[in-house]
């Protein structure tokens, strides 16, 4: 008898490719970007671990999505920030708008890559973008540059490491037209509440407690939301240990690229693992995977202190999850109020 996803304790031949194509293709991502000096080194480490991660397949379905939704990056934060910078109220009206867009695809389910990446791209640009003295062409370059790099590293891992047995297509999900509204709204509001949040208070160097707050929003849900934040949470907690041990046996060696790679991707091979066995979804292991990301992608340097920098991502994180889940419970309570917009219609 097969055991369930999360409980399984050993890798099937097509789960060890994927395990492989995730761990190489992000160690590829991150080669190009420290070797090019590009900035925005997370869009170069976490995209190609969303894309083989939360994709098990390539097709051009999924390519269409990934790179449509880069190109409406560039015209929607272009627009939203250059228009409205300077208006505030006007600024969080147009955010929450995309937002409600993004999770009603989310929510019906055909196009949920488009709607989730979208979430996740324009929550971290937005943010960004909104400072004055950062440079938007470079942010806006940066993302598309990645987009598209993170395809090709994903036909390029296909290719080399292609599924031994053909996949069975995810059975769709039927739900409530009650339901989808109710997930659309939770979604979108408390999105849109991190934005403001993470605005305000100039939370720049936030960004695992930024990206922890979109992610458990994938779970669609506030149930589903407080199942996901607690692995997340411990995603994190092994993801900062563990660059924490990485950073001690690097030592003065941060500098050295060779070492450092090899070090990076014995991190991810590890939490790619227990992402497969998890069942492909946002917990502990690909929560593991994008701290390891960011931590290394953005952070990692021969002036850079990680041991400072994965001790406040930590904490930063677990606040902002906690603040999270809040608001989502009187929002999931505020919500089933009224049936049109209820979680049980």
């Amino acid at each position: 008898m097969s055991q369930p996803a999360g409980t399984r304790s050993r890798l099937s031949a097509n789960d060890l490719r994927q395990c492989l194509r995730i761990a190489i293709g992000a160690s590829i991502g991150f080669l190009i970007s420290k070797m090019m000096g590009w900035n925005y080194g997370v869009f170069f480490t976490v995209f190609p671990m969303f894309l083989l991660g939360m994709v098990p397949v390539i097709n051009m379905h999924v390519v269409r999505q990934f790179l449509a939704n880069a190109c409406l990056n560039i015209v929607e934060v272009s627009l939203v920030v250059g228009l409205t910078q300077h208006m505030p109220v006007v600024m969080t009206g147009l955010v929450f708008m995309l937002f409600l867009w993004r999770f009603s695809l989310m929510a019906s389910g055909p196009l949920f890559l488009f709607g989730a990446n979208g979430v996740l791209t324009l929550s971290i640009m937005l943010h960004f973008a909104s400072y004055p003295d950062l440079d938007l062409f470079d942010l806006l370059a940066s993302n598309t540059l990645a987009s598209v790099l993170a395809v090709l590293i994903a036909f390029l891992m296909h290719g080399l490491l292609p599924d031994r047995d053909p996949r069975q297509p995810p059975q769709p999900v039927v739900k409530s037209r009650e339901l989808r509204r109710h997930q659309t709204l939770i979604g979108a509001i408390t999105a849109t509440l991190s934005f403001v949040v993470f605005q305000s208070l100039d939370l720049r160097d936030s960004l695992s407690a930024q990206m922890a707050t979109i992610l458990i929003l994938f779970a669609l849900g506030y149930h589903g939301a407080r199942a996901s934040a607690r692995k997340r949470a411990i995603g994190t907690l092994l993801g900062c240990n563990l660059a924490l041990v990485l950073q001690m046996v690097l030592f003065t060696q941060s500098d050295h690229l060779l070492l450092v790679m090899v070090s990076y991707f014995g991190g991810l091979l590890l939490f790619a693992r227990e992402h497969i066995l998890e069942g492909g979804g946002s917990g502990v292991g690909f929560g593991g995977m994008t701290t390891l990301g960011i931590l290394f992608g953005q952070y990692l340097g021969p002036n850079q202190d990680l041991v400072l920098d994965a001790l406040y991502r930590f904490s930063s994180m677990c606040v902002a999850l906690l603040a999270t889940l809040v608001v989502m419970a009187v929002l999931h309570r505020l919500l089933d109020r009224w049936p049109a917009v209820s979680s049980h219609g």
